[in-house]
């Protein structure tokens, strides 16, 4: 007889193997190209067991968008651990750049799908914009720790900046324009450190 906690453990692994390759996949080829059996050789799960995770392909997008959600809670709370917001806005900005040959090849994840799922009227556009609006408010929680009264308008400069330098990044399939705007951003962040006259 098999032990309950191995049967769990392999059916937890198959699905998180399948949430990963999901997120991975659907970065790499965009939600509309990209297929159960595209996921499930990704995972190396049989294609017949993902039904027993997921009934439809949207729920597996809908649990890669969730998985993108856990790594922003993860990145937050990492960040969160440094003293200053100064250096935590600095440490995100660092952390965007050092992704960049993954954006010069695939744009951002979480902007990537949020462009894509705008499209549809299903709710996932709603769910994507939900992790969006997460990474918005603590920026602005950080600005606001600066002593800015314009922390909300900040904090949309700063995740535009560089949605924006994700897609030119992409496009030119040039990591040196994410590293560049990068540079430039860290410098903005520490012009701001005096509130506005």
């Amino acid at each position: 007889m098999a032990d309950s906690g191995t049967t769990t453990g392999r059916r937890s692994g198959k699905r998180e193997r399948l949430v990963a390759a999901a997120a991975r996949v659907l970065h790499e080829q965009g939600v509309e190209k990209t297929t159960i059996a595209d996921i499930a050789r990704t995972a190396d799960v049989p294609v017949g067991n993902v039904y027993y995770y997921f009934k439809t392909k949207d729920q597996l997008v809908e649990a890669a968008i969730e998985e993108q959600g856990r790594t922003l809670h993860t990145l937050l709370a990492a960040l969160d651990r440094l003293p200053e917001p100064q250096g935590r806005l600095k440490a995100l900005v660092r952390g965007w750049v050092d992704q960049r040959d993954l954006a010069a090849r695939y744009g951002c994840p979480t902007g990537s799908m949020a462009s894509e799922l705008d499209k549809r009227a299903d709710g996932l556009d709603r769910v994507v914009a939900d992790v969006m609006r997460r990474l918005l408010d603590w920026t602005e929680h950080q600005f606001q720790a600066m002593g800015r009264a314009d922390a909300r308008e900040l904090a949309v400069a700063l995740i535009s900046a560089y949605q924006g330098v994700s897609l030119l990044t992409n496009t030119f399939r040039d990591p040196d324009l994410m590293a560049a705007e990068g540079e430039r951003l860290e410098r903005w962040i520490d012009s701001l450190v005096r509130p506005p006259s």
